[in-house]
């Protein structure tokens, strides 16, 4: 099942610029989700990492890759609660290629572990079918207070 962006902006409390997911491809609730980044050149990180030869920023590749988990998350989680996806660890990250504009990566997420609202997650992002960064993430869904 895909989800458009109009569906993640219901999931998700990011925006612009820091919201990094495009597009959902495929998810099983509570088990995986592929995800999608469209690389552009006129996001602001661009400026300074490196005028010369931009390169996406590591730290964002993994923001994007949780993102994408918070949204299987949110999927998986019961309909009649509102909750809050907080990032709450990372382990093994490795970087393997480097991200450039006009790059697509494909995020592919799988839960290792969920034990009620904390989730583990292998994270793979792809540019061309090629491994670009690697490792574990973990997430916790939390009930949002109401006002």
């Amino acid at each position: 099942m895909e989800l458009s962006i109009d569906d993640i902006l219901k999931h998700l409390p990011h925006r612009y610029p820091f919201l990094l997911v495009d597009k959902i491809l495929a998810y099983e609730a509570g088990v995986s989700i592929r995800a999608l980044k469209n690389v552009t050149i006129n996001e602001p990180h661009f400026m300074g990492h490196f005028p010369e030869f931009p390169v996406m920023p590591g730290v964002l590749i993994v923001e994007a890759m949780a993102q994408a988990g918070g949204i299987l998350a949110f999927q998986s989680a019961p309909k009649d609660e509102d909750y809050l996806v907080y990032f709450t660890g990372i382990d093994g990250i490795r970087f393997r290629k480097p991200v450039r504009p006009g790059d697509q990566i494909i995020f592919q997420l799988t839960c290792l572990h969920r034990r009620g609202q904390m989730w583990k997650f292998k994270g793979e992002a792809f540019v061309d079918e090629k491994l670009v960064c690697s490792g574990t993430l973990m997430a916790t869904l939390m009930l949002q207070e109401k006002a």
